[in-house]
Order: C-alpha cells, then structure tokens, then sequence
C-alpha cells in the first residue's frame, strides 16, 4: 500500500506518464546461483502481465530505497524488473571485487533469466555509476535479447577516471571505498558519522602514506584501494580485465547516455559516445547542469530512462528529440538541441599575456610568472567533478585565487557574449625546479560583481622523461580539460586559472617521484609559467559560430 502510494506520488512530482498498471508483486532475496557457486541475492518486481519485457539493474548500493522506488515505477509501466546486488554487497555472497566478476555474474544472471516463466525474450538495462559499468560488461555478449541501454554517469572503463592525467582522482576513489564500508555499519552509527562531517574521511584524504588512508577513512584496509594505488602506471596489466571499451563496436542495443558538466566521468562517457558513434550506432546523448549525485540528475534519469525503455523494450511511441541535448550554462544559456557531439566550433586560443591579462592574440616578449608550491600545504579543490554533490559543481573561487600558489590571467570586460561547445585544451609552458611536479588548469566566469565561477578543468602529471625540457629549461604541457557547453556574457570575463594541484580532489604531487602509495617525503619548488613568441601558453576554447554576440 505504502509503495503504491510512493509511486504515485513521485509519478506526479517528476510528471512521468501514467501507470499503466498498479497491481505489482515484489518478491525478494532470491537467490541466483553462479558458475562459481556464489549466490547474488535478487528483487523481482512483477506487473500482473506474467509474459513482459525484463528490466535488470545490478548494484552494490543495496536494493531498497530508492532502488526500491525505481523497481515499482518501471514495473507499473508494465515490465518485469530486477534488481540484484553485485556479489559481496547488499547480503550477495563472495567478494566485491570491482569490476573483475561482473561480465561473469551479469551473463549467469541473465542465463537465469531465460529460465523463468515470465521471460519474454526480451531485456533492458538501466542504472548510473556502477550500474552503468555492470551493464558495459556485459553488453556486446548479451546477443539480440538486449534491446535497450539507459547508462547515467557512467562509462566503458575505469581507468582513465582513476588517474586522470595519471594523477589519482583521491577524492573520488577513497570516498568511495568509504561509502561502500558505511553499508556494513549500522544506520545510527553512519548517521552520528555523517552529523559530524565525516572527520575520519577528512583525516584519510590528508594522511601520507597514502596506503594507510582507506584503514585512516574506514578503519579497514580496503583491497581494490591498495591495488588501485599499486597498479597506476599506463600499462598495467591489472586494468585490462577490467575496462570493457574495446568491444564497444560489437554492442548492437540503443544507448542512451545521461551525464552532467561536473561529472567525474564526463570524459570517459564522451568517448564512449564517440565510439559508438564511429561504429555506426546512433547512441542519444544529454548532459545537463548537473553533478554525480545532484537531484536533478536523478529526475532526468528516470524521465529520459524511462522513456528510452518504454521507446526500444516496451514498443510505445517515445518523445522525439535531437540525437544531443545539452545545458549551455552561463547568462542567456539553456539546453541546446544538436544533430551530435561535439558541434561545429571555431578553435580560439586564449593567450597568457604579462600582468595577468588573457587576450586572443599572440603574447609579446616577456619574462614568466612563477610561485612556490609546497605539497604540505596543498592548493585546495574547490568544486568542479567531485563524487559528493554538496561539494561539486559550480562555486566561488575568488578564496583560492587569493592564495599565494595559484595564478590567474583574466580577459578584458565582453562587449559581446561568447559561447563556447565542445572539448577545451590548455597548452602550458612552464619551467620547474623540480622534474615532478603538477599543472591544473581552470576556465572561470567572472560576473560583474568580481565572482569568479568555475567552468571546467583539468590536470596532468609531468614525470620525466615523459616530459623533457627544451633548451631554455621549458616543459610544454598539453592539459586536456573537461568538456564544456557555457555562455560567457556580455559584461563578463574569462579567468584562466593555474596550479601546482587540486587537493585532495587529485592526490597532491611529492615533488620526488615517490611510488605513489608510499610516498612521505615532500618537497616544495619554485614554477614559472611562461608566455612569450617561443613559450605561447594558451588555452583553446570551441566558440560555436553564430552564438557569440
């Protein structure tokens, strides 16, 4: 009664289609037996329609809640859903191991499904995060049966998400691996944890060595956590069974992709996308002005989920819509329809000009900008792609800016808007006392009253001899940012913003070269940012024809 009653009430709030059953059956802890002889405890949420399409969502947040919610709005839409936890989470048997058993389990779990009376032949998938990879491991095996793919926030692979620029995304990884440990403790325990803002978490993202920071979080050592710090360089076996990217050609069902601009996986999507693309599918693309967890995110989730499984599984006509919809965001913004990802754009480069100015035009001889960076006290993260919504996204940067080690290059006041679409690269020349050392750009929107707004970025990590100097002591840095959709206003500046880090959103950099585990020692140096005719660092924006002005 109460569940039935939910739903209508979230049916209405997020003014999705009308039910068009209400009569639907929850069987639970069903036991799915695989190869191996683990058994993943199940959910069956069954419409009184015994030979319907199957929705299936694999999980390791457990299958109540909101999970719960989710089972009895697709059912009333009139499909079988199912919903299991990954082995080792949610009462499943064996060990969560990420990514490693997914293909395995996802396939015994579908060779279940074919087995039971109310398998009509026909399956979808949908989840976010690590719903969406449990569908990526399975999907080019999962044969014509699979006729539909709802992927939010979520991507191929892994990998590159972990180490982007191969730093370590610390932030994202340890608080994780510290959600995943808060569902072995009680509700009132995690509930006085989370009243006192996580001090133990705090104390993890800060701790050196970074192999005693998951025992420091969660008060365990967290398997997957230590491999994940051993095994960080770019040709590490470990990765190869666990990202799926490379069979993306072979996944026949439509796709429809869900992200946001502050999404951690936001790249790793987009090429996701741009794969399937090239193989010929036509995958549906939205991203919108949202973090991982923002409630936003959620409502358009279910809406646009829903409708691309009612579309591609159920057979009911769909909203039509442009193959891409994205949020441009700034003044006079709004969502944008586009005949695919990314748009026609002009590359501008906006150079780093002496005295903190940025123009679209070449620099003039000059001599460097430099600061100290010191990894005991680390430049701080302050919003952008983080797993935590209340701390990601957009915010005031002006307190970090203030801070002796990030400098800042700003353009003259816009007389005309300018829209920017598409990827957004840096090209920074920099000389360092230190060969190992970190270079984070950012791109802000600073609005009349001086706030300085964050639009998107990205980091690399300069090791030799990966990186070699030339004869003036210079290393050139290519720092591929997040992709970006924003309108830049009349009135308005663009802020070009560059550090030694972001901490503890990206583990900070020793300056010795340290394994990355085991690294302790912290060495400080001095920088230069250079911009002259030999040295022009810039960064490239993609302005959308007809859109400035």
């Amino acid at each position: 009664m109460l569940a039935a009653l939910a739903t209508r009430v979230a049916t209405a709030a997020l003014r999705l289609p009308p039910s068009r059953t209400r009569r639907v059956t929850l069987t639970r802890d069903i036991l799915v037996r695989t190869r191996d002889g683990v058994s993943l405890r199940t959910d069956h949420h069954a419409p009184d329609r015994p030979a319907a399409p199957t929705v299936l969502i694999r999980t390791p947040y457990g299958r109540g809640g909101p999970m719960r919610l989710l089972g009895r709005l697709a059912a009333e839409r009139g499909y079988h859903v199912v919903i299991q936890s990954c082995r080792g989470t949610g009462g499943s048997g064996g060990l969560f191991d990420p990514l490693v058993h997914e293909r395995d389990d996802g396939l015994d779990t579908l060779d279940w499904l074919r087995r039971q009376s109310w398998w009509n032949g026909t399956f979808g998938m949908f989840g976010a995060s690590y719903q969406g990879f449990v569908q990526w491991a399975v999907a080019a095996d999962a044969g014509a049966d699979l006729r539909a793919m709802v992927a939010v926030v979520t991507a191929s692979g892994t990998r590159d998400s972990t180490y982007p620029g191969e730093s370590f995304a610390l932030d994202t990884v340890l608080t994780w691996a510290e959600l995943l440990q808060a569902q072995t403790v009680g509700w009132l325990a995690r509930q006085w944890e989370l009243k006192r803002g996580q001090p133990r978490l705090a104390a993890g993202l800060s701790h050196l060595p970074l192999a005693e920071a998951d025992r420091v979080a969660t008060g365990v050592t967290v398997p997957f956590f230590q491999e994940w710090l051993r095994h960080h360089t770019p040709d590490a076996a470990y990765w190869r069974r666990r990202v799926f990217g490379d069979r993306l050609a072979e996944v026949h069902a439509p796709v429809s992709m869900i992200s946001g601009w502050h999404d951690i996986f936001l790249p790793a999507q987009l090429r996701d996308f741009a794969a399937l693309r090239a193989a010929g599918a036509a995958p549906r693309l939205t991203v919108g002005p949202w973090t991982h967890g923002s409630p936003g995110l959620f409502v358009a989730a279910l809406r646009d989920g829903l409708d691309w499984i009612d579309q591609h599984l159920g057979g009911y006509p769909g909203r039509h819509r442009a193959p891409v919809r994205v949020h441009v965001g700034g003044a006079g913004g709004g969502w944008r329809d586009l005949p695919d990802w990314p748009p026609p754009g002009t590359p501008t480069a906006w150079h780093l000009h002496p005295h903190g100015a940025l123009r679209a035009t070449p620099p003039p001889v000059s001599t460097p900008d430099g600061f100290w960076y010191d990894p005991a006290d680390p430049t701080p993260s302050v919003g952008g792609p983080l797993l935590v919504a209340q701390q990601a996204g957009k915010m005031d940067n002006r307190p970090v800016e203030a801070r002796s080690d990030v400098l800042t290059w700003t353009s003259a006041v816009l007389t005309a808007a300018v829209e920017v679409i598409g990827p957004v690269q840096a090209e920074i020349f920099v000389r360092s006392e230190l060969p190992h050392l970190d270079v984070f750009v950012r791109l802000c929107d600073v609005d009349r009253r001086g706030r300085s707004w964050n639009v998107c970025d990205g980091l690399v990590r300069v090791r030799p001899p990966a990186f070699s100097p030339d004869q003036t002591s210079a290393v050139r840095v290519a720092v591929p940012l997040w992709p970006v959709a924003h309108r830049f206003a009349a009135g308005h500046r663009l802020r070009v913003q560059i550090s030694g880090g972001a901490h503890p959103r990206y583990a900070r950099n020793p300056g010795t070269g340290e394994p990355l585990g085991t690294a302790v020692t912290l060495r400080a140096g001095w920088r230069e940012i250079l911009h002259d005719p030999q040295h022009p660092s810039a960064l490239v924006l993609p302005t959308v024809e007809g859109r400035s002005g």
